[in-house]
């Protein structure tokens, strides 16, 4: 699967995605986990301003 993957995000329409990845702190814990998500190019800035 990740080969299709790799292959889809080569093509033309795949560079205006971005896999982004924050590190965001439970609260329930106070663990660090990671946040990964695939986001247009244009709402990267609002991915990483989300808070949770």
């Amino acid at each position: 699967m990740a080969k299709k993957v790799v292959a889809t995000l080569k093509t033309g329409t795949g560079k205006q995605f971005t896999k982004c990845i924050k590190m965001v702190k439970s609260e329930k814990t106070g663990a660090y986990m990671f946040k990964e998500a695939v986001v247009l190019n244009g709402d990267i800035k609002d991915f990483f301003e989300e808070k949770k």
